[in-house]
C-alpha cells in the first residue's frame, strides 16, 4: 500500500510539472492573440502616433511599414518643419519641408542614415511585440515567471539579447487569462534598477493585429514619467 500511494504521489507531481507551461508556449499563446491570421511578417500599412510629453508638448507622427519589403518611413513634426526619414533596401533618404534637405541641415536635424535605422528598428520592435521575440538573437529564458506589477499578477518572460543584437535585459508582462500582453520593462543594469517600465492600456486592431494604443513610459527607479504615445488608425 506504501508503494502504490508512493507511485501514485509522483504521478501527481509529473503531472503537475507537464501542465506548467513554457516560455515558448507562452510566447506562442500570446502571439495568437495579438497576431491570431500571422500578419506581422508581410505586414504593410501606416501607424499614426502622437507622442505627449510630460509638459504637455506634442509630436505627431506617420510610421508607414512594409515588412515584407523592409521598408519604413517616418514623417513627422520637428522645430515647425516636416521631416521624412526613409529607409529601403538599406539606403536611406530625407526630405525636410518637400525637397531635399541641405548638408547643414541634415547637421541640424540630425538627419543620418544611423538614425534613422535605428528608428526603423524602434518603432518594428516596439509595434511588431510580441512576434518580435521570435527575431534571430533572442534569448528567451525557459522558465515562465510569476511577477505581481501595480498589484496585478502576471506571467512573464525574461529575455536577453545576443551581443550583436543588444545589451539590455527584458520583462514581458502578460495577462494569465487571455495572455494579452500588457506590460514590459528594461534594464540596462538591473542591480542598479535603472531602465523603464512601460504601461500598455487598450488595443488598436490593425490589419487584425492587436497592437497597444495607449504606452506610457516611466523610470524605474522613481516612477518618473516620461511620455506617452497614442496609437491610431
Amino acid at each position: 500500500m506504501k508503494i502504490l500511494v508512493s507511485v501514485l504521489c509522483l504521478l501527481s507531481i509529473t503531472v503537475l510539472i507537464g501542465q506548467k507551461e513554457s516560455s515558448s508556449q507562452l510566447l506562442d499563446d500570446a502571439i495568437a492573440f495579438h497576431d491570431p491570421d500571422g500578419l506581422w511578417s508581410k505586414f504593410k500599412g501606416e501607424l499614426f502616433v502622437t507622442l505627449e510629453y510630460p509638459d504637455g508638448r506634442k509630436r505627431e507622427s506617420i510610421i508607414t511599414l512594409d515588412n515584407s519589403k523592409s521598408y519604413f518611413k517616418l514623417a513627422m513634426e520637428s522645430d515647425s518643419a516636416t521631416i521624412i526619414s526613409e529607409v529601403k533596401a538599406g539606403k536611406c533618404s530625407f526630405m525636410l519641408n518637400g525637397i531635399t534637405p541641405t548638408k547643414s541641415q541634415e547637421a541640424k536635424y540630425n538627419l543620418k542614415c544611423e538614425r534613422a535605422t535605428k528608428m526603423k528598428d524602434y518603432y518594428s520592435y516596439l509595434y511588431g511585440l510580441p512576434m518580435k521575440l521570435k527575431d534571430p538573437g533572442t534569448i528567451i529564458a525557459p522558465e515562465v515567471l510569476s511577477k505581481n506589477f501595480k498589484g496585478k499578477k502576471y506571467n512573464v518572460l525574461k529575455v536577453t539579447y545576443t551581443k550583436d543584437v543588444g545589451d539590455d535585459i527584458w520583462y514581458f508582462y502578460f495577462d494569465p487569462k487571455t495572455n494579452a500582453m500588457e506590460v514590459y520593462q528594461f534594464y540596462h543594469d538591473e542591480s542598479k534598477n535603472d531602465g523603464e517600465y512601460i504601461i500598455l492600456e487598450g488595443i488598436e486592431s490593425i490589419s487584425s493585429i492587436k497592437m497597444p494604443k495607449v504606452r506610457t513610459w516611466y523610470y524605474n527607479k522613481n516612477d518618473e514619467l516620461l511620455g506617452t504615445d497614442i496609437l491610431m488608425k
